[in-house]
């Protein structure tokens, strides 16, 4: 892989690998695709990308349609709260966005980890019923 930074042109074009694909890149990518598109739309593509991702490595089984939406919209919804920040600043204000287990404030662990959550976005757990 090149030592340039990947662009959401190459990304949407599934010309990156999944084993040079680390979460913060999945932060940048996300947060770089709902600055272009509304969040529908966003999802789309970027979950799109994300599944033949996964599949071209050999892991399909590694895409969880949970995940992806429940990060897409943390990430939208932070973006809305302050808009106009570039990823830097935006990165800078929302250190959490880069901590995997930040989706826990909404899941359990083993919700997150079914494969009903892998095929469909399961809404998060009420109040009352997280560990």
């Amino acid at each position: 892989m090149s030592a340039e930074p990947l662009t959401l042109q190459s990304f949407l074009r599934g010309e990156v690998c999944a084993a040079h694909f680390p979460h913060r890149e999945h932060v940048r990518m996300a947060f770089e695709i709902l600055g272009r598109h509304d969040f529908a739309e966003a999802l789309l593509h970027y979950s799109r990308t994300l599944r033949s991702m996964t599949a071209r490595a050999g892991k399909p089984q590694a895409f969880n349609q949970t995940i992806t939406v429940a990060f897409l919209a943390v990430i939208a919804q932070r973006m809305a709260q302050s808009p106009g920040q570039d990823f830097a600043a935006f990165a800078e204000r929302n250190a959490d966005l880069f901590d995997k287990s930040l989706l826990r404030r909404w899941y359990r662990p083993e919700q997150l980890a079914s494969p009903l959550a892998s095929r469909t976005f399961l809404l998060p757990d009420p109040p009352g019923e997280r560990a």
